[in-house]
């Protein structure tokens, strides 16, 4: 926790709660499902916690904003983001039933009221989103067009139109050139100049 307060200075005493509560909660799941890499669990805050919180690091959701994490694993960016913004709704989908368990399960102990967990792949997600977030989890031109058609055009941000915000790390140059678009690359470790961000980007795709 220490290495999220050398970053964000500004929390509410609920926000600084729930942010507390979760290493015991995912090494409690942990030990009952693995969503969480073993080596990397002693990590949490900075390698899955701090990591999530790049993308509020530079854009900030307006209240109200509709926001989808597609395949968030064990809730990553997904619960970080939404602990952040209270006042976004966040729908969180894997394709995986026993990690949407522990999002459930780790939402309703920090009573997070803002969060939606569902098990499904992201090409069947009723609805409209104002933005997608996404960590790691599929090349970008899978993830583009697995989510364009449920993100709807506006300016649900300060700081970006709408569109899709992923972390993604190493030379992307391949797979941006595969994917026919053309991102906004901001390195995390512009943002958080740790060892562990060298190389690692918040990849941003408007709509």
């Amino acid at each position: 926790m220490e290495i999220i307060n050398r970053y964000f200075a500004d929390f509410t005493p609920k926000q600084f709660q729930q942010f507390s509560k979760l290493e015991n909660l995912y090494r409690e799941w942990n030990e009952k499902i693995n969503v969480v890499s073993r080596k990397d669990i002693d990590s949490l805050y900075e390698k899955h916690v701090l990591h999530s919180l790049a993308i509020a690091a530079i854009c900030s959701f307006h209240d109200g904003a509709k926001v989808v994490d597609i395949g968030t694993g064990g809730g990553f960016p997904g619960i970080p983001l939404s602990i952040f913004f209270p006042q976004v709704s966040f729908l969180l989908a894997d394709s995986i039933g026993k990690k949407i368990k522990v999002v459930q399960e780790v939402s309703a102990a920090i009573e997070l009221q803002n969060v939606r967990a569902v098990h499904s792949r992201v090409e069947a997600i009723p609805g409209n989103f104002d933005f997608a977030v996404s960590r790691a989890v599929a090349p970008l031109s899978d993830l583009w067009k697995w989510i364009k058609p449920v993100l709807q055009k506006g300016r649900m941000s300060d700081e970006f139109a709408n569109g899709l915000l992923c972390l993604k790390g190493g030379d992307l140059q391949e797979e941006i050139r595969n994917s026919g678009l053309r991102p906004h690359l901001f390195p995390i470790y512009d943002l958080f100049p740790e060892a562990f961000f060298k190389e690692k980007f918040v990849v941003y795709v408007p709509r």
